[in-house]
């Protein structure tokens, strides 16, 4: 998954993308504790992370994601880490798709 991988980015975010030989995308999460320090919060970007995805898998490709935080993101509110992985969602679907035509 990390070789060669089609990267999108926010902020707060940068998910790695990868095809699968699946009919839909399948989605990892690496949220270090280097990054956010305590797993209540960890747990909170993960449920917020998984819920938000489960809501827009259908608009994605076959595709597997590996989604990381850049920083310390523990004091974002649910709503803005919802609104920057709408963001990226849309970005994967259009600029994945653009990519396998070219």
């Amino acid at each position: 998954m990390f070789q060669n991988p089609f990267r999108v980015s926010s902020p707060l975010f940068t998910i790695l993308v990868k095809a699968n030989q699946l009919p839909h995308p399948r989605l990892g999460l690496t949220i270090a504790k280097k990054r956010v320090k305590l797993a209540v919060h960890r747990n909170r970007i993960k449920r917020c992370v998984r819920d938000n995805f489960r809501l827009h898998q259908h608009e994605l490709p076959g595709v597997d994601l590996v989604l990381m935080v850049k920083g310390d993101i523990s004091n974002t509110a649910n709503d803005e880490l919802h609104r920057q992985l709408e963001k990226l969602w849309r970005k994967i679907a259009r600029q994945y798709t653009a990519q396998q035509s070219a």
